[in-house]
């Protein structure tokens, strides 16, 4: 069985085979929604690689004998699961495979550099979300980099923040897996996040834009104060537009990877983005929103030709979650909740 998919072949319905990313950029593909091009490494690739270590010593019995909150315990056991993963060799199969399918991706985008991003099977979930605790690496320059990057990414399912996080939530060692996605890097010009309902109000009517020059890295790690608009969702009317001083972005670095660079003063109070552009980005969020069925929390990026790419789209979780809540509790009797609008008088 192949390690690899290429995203044309997936959805969210292989999520168990392919992570919450990976089925996520797959959907979008098949949508007709412009992604960078890709593949994902199989969780049965990581699986493969763990039951060769789990041969020599446990690893995930490790984990499951942590207490939640017991944070020198989760330090020790994180550090020494990581290191065993990233000093392991790639079996010669997989290593073979993964550099094949890198050399295809290369053809096919004419570019080498890719972003290599972990895509845990449960992360980006409506009712719960891994997002932000395993790594990713851009501008990856090269197919043995690669390969690093991606044990790298298997790794990061042992940081001290991943165990924690499923420690606290009782999830069981056997229920998560790694994926990880090898995309053509983007050289954006700008990038940034939106919301198809507000992230401060939950208005649904509405579609917020946030954006900086650069990577959408440093508006996501909070390096900068974004550029902010909101749409009307229908009417595309802009009735907020805040254009921040946005000193820094994040570029390609000259030995690959990301630097942060300063802004020149000429373009530190320009908006990051046109209003076509804003509008460009309010259809694709309404179309987005409208394959999904729910509202959607969406990573763009414009590059330096002006092509619109999506880079992510997850569920709306604050939201949601929120309207998910029930209003009040349960009561013995069901006439209760009624009643007590009058006083408790029947």
């Amino acid at each position: 069985m192949s390690s690899i998919s290429w995203f044309a072949d997936i959805g969210l319905a292989d999520r168990a085979a392919v992570g919450g990313k990976g089925g996520s950029l797959g959907e979008l593909w098949r949508a007709g929604i412009a992604v960078p091009p890709g593949f994902v490494v199989r969780t049965a690739a990581f699986e493969r690689f763990l039951q060769a270590l789990e041969a020599v010593a446990p690893l995930r019995a490790r984990v499951e004998e942590l207490r939640a909150g017991d944070l020198d315990a989760i330090r020790a056991v994180s550090a020494e699961l990581q290191a065993r993963l990233r000093n392991a060799e790639l079996p010669a199969e997989l290593a073979r495979e993964l550099l094949a399918a890198h050399e295809a991706l290369r053809a096919r985008s004419g570019f080498s550099d890719v972003a290599v991003r972990s895509s845990a099977t449960t992360e980006d979930a409506s009712d719960a979300s891994f997002a932000g605790l395993q790594d990713t690496y851009l501008w990856v320059p090269d197919g043995p980099r690669m390969l690093e990057r991606v044990r790298d990414c298997w790794a990061s399912l042992y940081s001290v923040e991943s165990i924690s996080y499923r420690r606290d939530r009782k999830i069981a060692e056997s229920d998560v897996a790694m994926a990880v996605v090898v995309q053509s890097m983007v050289e954006a010009r700008a990038a940034g996040v939106m919301f198809t309902r507000s992230p401060t109000t939950g208005d649904r009517s509405v579609i917020t834009i946030e954006g900086a020059w650069g990577l959408g890295s440093a508006v996501v790690g909070g390096e900068v104060t974004p550029d902010r608009w909101v749409l009307g969702k229908i009417t595309g009317e802009i009735s907020v537009r805040e254009i921040s001083d946005k000193h820094i972005e994040h570029r390609r670095g000259a030995q690959g990877d990301v630097e942060t660079s300063e802004v020149d003063a000429g373009r530190r109070r320009e908006a990051c983005l046109s209003d076509a552009e804003l509008d460009r980005l309010r259809q694709v969020a309404r179309q987005v929103e409208r394959h999904y069925g729910c509202a959607q929390d969406i990573e763009w990026a414009v590059d330096a030709r002006g092509a619109l790419l999506l880079l992510q789209s997850r569920p709306e979780t604050v939201w949601s979650a929120k309207e998910a809540a029930p209003a009040a509790r349960a009561a013995a009797d069901p006439l209760a909740h009624v009643m007590s609008i009058f006083g408790g008088r029947r």
